[in-house]
């Protein structure tokens, strides 16, 4: 697998994700809407019947490509796109806050970016590319003023887990890419941080 090309996914690249993701979009008509949509918004649209089910999740994705807001970044290999990681300031993402897991210790803290999610096409995976991802959407974030780079990875303990169990990334492919992990103050979830200064 040859990667060409790592590059934010600006509103003409809206097909190519719309194609990689599928009919299913990615996890379980998701459509990387999760962290983006309340909680009840989210869960009814997964509860509509087919082919309604996860339209309005769609279109939350959709808006914000077409609006411009860059919401991830599309892996390419040759023209065909190949990975997908979402990074934005980390206010984009309102489940965060509401969150008892993974609610920010001070939401106020300026410059603070969050990565919450990758997903790669299943004869995509265990070839590093989500690793490759984490390193352009460190770089993206720097480039575009982060001060802070936030995710949210589980602890495998060094094993392996299903994909959909590991969409935030693991504590092992976070620490090999500089952050630092640490435990959230009331969960205990794991919560790693990248200072986008440094180096």
């Amino acid at each position: 697998m040859t990667i060409v090309s790592i590059e934010p996914a600006t509103p003409d690249r809206w097909n190519d994700l719309e194609r990689m993701f599928g009919p299913t979009g990615a996890y379980g008509h998701c459509w990387c809407a999760f962290f983006r949509r309340r909680a009840k918004d989210f869960s009814e649209s997964l509860s509509c019947p087919p082919p309604e089910r996860g339209r309005t999740n769609k279109e939350t994705l959709r808006r914000l490509t077409l609006d411009g807001r860059i919401p991830g970044l599309i892996a390419y290999d040759g023209a065909e796109p190949c990975g997908w990681v979402a990074v934005s300031p980390r206010e984009a993402f309102i489940r965060l806050s509401r969150s008892r897991a993974l609610r920010p210790v001070d939401p106020d803290e300026p410059g603070v970016w969050a990565v919450v999610c990758f997903w790669l096409p299943p004869r995509r995976r265990k070839h590093g590319l989500g690793t490759r991802l984490l390193d352009a959407a460190v770089e993206y974030a720097r480039a575009e003023g982060g001060r802070v780079l936030e995710g949210y990875p589980v602890d495998t303990a060094g094993g392996r887990a299903p994909s959909a169990e590991v969409y935030t990334g693991t504590v092992r492919m976070f620490r090999k890419a500089g952050f630092g992990c640490g435990p959230h103050p009331v969960s205990g979830r794991p919560i790693a941080r990248l200072d986008l200064k440094e180096g």
